[in-house]
């Protein structure tokens, strides 16, 4: 609930016309309040989990601030205004008229304007510091489900090659300095984001994504770079899915707030969701869970068809993250999510599959050439029996890890590991992550019979092998900016850059032979191409390599009377790992080298026209 408290000369209103089908009957066309607190009052879906709550905390709120001012008249205007997350409008004026039998209990003369019309007021501030108050009223059940997180108890270590558990703040971080970041940030940081990540000026001047301004915060436009290297992660990712057994499926944007399972998650975090109304309300998804659950929920399945993995990449998943949290691509209202849930028959088969998605994991880190630091997190009674199972972890990882031990179950996970990136502001963010869910089996009564013909609940894995798609990109560009704070250059992976070749001609002679070469380059494989353009623009050669240094590309190709004489090209590398410098290719070698750096990805055609005179700017 929002409230904005005036302490007022005077407040006088006139109803108008009808703001609702069906407002409150007025008792009066028109009223006067004088020497009042005037209240505007704003009634938020949060607001309807706990009605009652929210009554009693307003009314102590502005019975405290009118005693404050030595009020005694105390009107009550309902502002919609002030919420773009209203209540239904029978829960709004519900709650108002109970608010309005609460204060009236006190020694006040209350009055109240009608509810669902339009009005004329005129006010009177008084213009003294407590003259004009805001205030947000969570109802108190509701804020400390919001703010849970906070209040978990654990106890942090680091487990070593050798299987021994080391308290994080005795472990000797010397070699480790990324884990001791990640450490600190996880154990006394903030997700609070102080000042301009610089992934964010880079995917701008790259072209790739920029806000919307007429849309909500953390909800993002995607030009044709950025898209085509969204995409590319997304084959990528749904390849390996499939790979490790994946069945892709599509499921609903949107579920009943009032579904008695799924109601129960809503009311765990209120504050986090968007609310649609249609026929009834309801609420976007924040993952992919629930539609699969329902699959799940409706299949019929034996105990031979596990471990049964069900995956979505979902456009989109929905979190209204807090304010100060969203910044740049690291954390958004509105994400793509590749989401794959695994059902398995018991903790033995768990286990077994958490530890090939945690190599699967690895896998995709490697892919995108991102270092990484691991974070598992247990329920401390379930570490104490799977200690084996973190020792084997740890032997994959290779490297020591971070353990956050939990003094209880908190939520329907006892295990989960993340695959962390230390951003250029020495912060953390999880890409790949797993949990192990011992509750929702049971929960959305999701079946399958064992080998007696019983029904049985699965162990269910919460996988997402990458990550949101759109804070991959956040780490890719983060990673790069450490880099260029190193005096590096920066670029992306090969198979992800935009443009992989640039050919230059040193004079407008020699355009036919940069399109001769890009015909040659793509015609060796039907099924393999290299992204390549022409910079044909009336500009110096030197002001062209200029700008293709500044969009990162990987191979810039000059060429002049001796490329058109001997068919061959010598490419500016813009790093070591690229090839080998000053070295002379004939198409079909130069074709070998790129191949063979890109052939294990997928492969996506240039996203702009071959030629830069030809292109728009997207960002001025």
């Amino acid at each position: 609930m929002k409230l904005l408290l005036i302490h007022s000369d005077f407040i006088e209103y006139e109803v108008k016309e009808k703001a609702i089908p069906h407002p409150e009957e007025p008792k009066t066309i028109k009223d006067r309040l004088d020497e009042a607190l005037t209240v505007f009052i704003a009634v938020e879906k949060i607001d309807e989990k706990s009605p009652k709550q929210a009554v009693i905390e307003a009314s102590i709120e502005i019975i405290k601030t009118a005693e404050q001012l030595k009020v005694k008249n105390i009107m009550l205007y309902p502002y919609a205004h002030l919420s773009s997350d209203l209540a239904s409008a029978k829960s709004g004026k519900d709650i108002l008229v109970r608010l309005e039998e609460e204060v009236n209990k006190q020694n006040f003369t209350v009055k109240r304007s009608p509810f669902g019309w339009y009005k004329a007021f005129n006010i009177s501030c008084k213009g003294h510091p407590l003259s004009e108050l805001s205030r947000e009223i969570i109802p108190g059940k509701e804020k400390k489900a919001v703010e849970k997180e906070k209040e978990i108890l654990s106890q942090w270590c680091i487990l070593t090659l050798d299987g021994e558990l080391v308290d994080a703040e005795t472990f000797d971080f010397t070699d480790h300095e990324e884990l001791k970041l990640l450490y600190e940030y996880e154990s006394r940081g903030t997700r609070r984001i102080v000042g301009e990540p610089p992934h964010v000026k880079m995917m701008q001047s790259q072209e790739l994504v920029d806000y919307e301004s007429a849309s909500d915060s953390g909800h993002f436009r995607w030009y044709p770079k950025g898209r085509m290297i969204k995409g590319l992660l997304e084959d990528h990712i749904n390849n390996m899915v499939r790979d490790i057994g994946g069945m892709q499926v599509e499921t609903p944007l949107m579920y009943d707030l009032e579904h008695p399972a799924l109601s129960e998650y809503v009311k765990k975090f209120p504050a986090r969701q968007y609310i649609v109304q249609s026929d009834k309300e309801f609420f976007l998804r924040f993952a992919a869970c629930f539609g699969q659950y329902m699959i799940a929920h409706d299949m019929t399945i034996s105990y031979r068809n596990l471990p049964l993995r069900l995956y979505e990449l979902t456009h989109y998943s929905f979190r209204r993250e807090q304010s100060g949290e969203v910044s740049g691509l690291k954390r958004l209202r509105a994400f793509t999510m590749p989401d794959l849930h695994t059902f398995c028959r018991d903790l033995p088969q768990a286990t077994e599959e958490f530890k090939r998605q945690f190599s699967a994991s690895m896998q995709w880190m490697a892919s995108l050439n991102l270092d990484s630091e691991v974070a598992l997190r247990f329920v401390k009674e379930f570490y104490e029996d799977n200690k084996d199972l973190a020792k084997d972890l740890v032997m994959l990882a290779g490297k020591p890890i971070l353990v956050e031990l939990w003094n209880e179950q908190y939520f329907y996970f006892v295990m989960k590991f993340e695959f962390n990136v230390i951003d250029s502001m020495k912060k953390a963010s999880a890409l790949s992550t797993v949990q192990i869910d011992v509750e929702n089996g049971k929960r959305f009564d999701i079946t399958y019979a064992d080998e007696k013909g019983e029904k049985q609940h699965p162990y269910i894995l919460h996988t997402s092998i990458s990550g949101s798609i759109d804070r991959n990109i956040y780490a890719l560009l983060e990673r790069e900016a450490i880099k260029m704070s190193q005096g590096k250059k920066p670029m992306l992976p090969l198979w992800l850059s935009p443009t992989q070749v640039r050919f230059i001609p040193v004079a407008d002679e020699f355009k036919p032979d940069c399109e001769m070469f890009i015909r040659d380059l793509n015609a060796i494989s039907p099924f393999h191409f290299i992204r390549s353009d022409i910079d044909e623009r009336e500009e110096s050669v030197g002001r062209k390599i200029r700008d293709a240094e500044k969009e990162w590309i990987p191979y810039i190709v000059v060429v002049g009377e001796k490329e058109r004489k001997v068919k061959m090209i010598s490419p500016r590398l813009r790093t070591n790992e690229l090839g080998e410098g000053n070295k002379s290719y004939t198409i079909a070698q130069f074709h070998s080298l790129i191949l063979n750096k890109v052939k294990d990805f997928p492969q996506q055609k240039l996203p702009l026209d071959i030629r830069l005179s030809k292109r728009p700017k997207f960002k001025g």
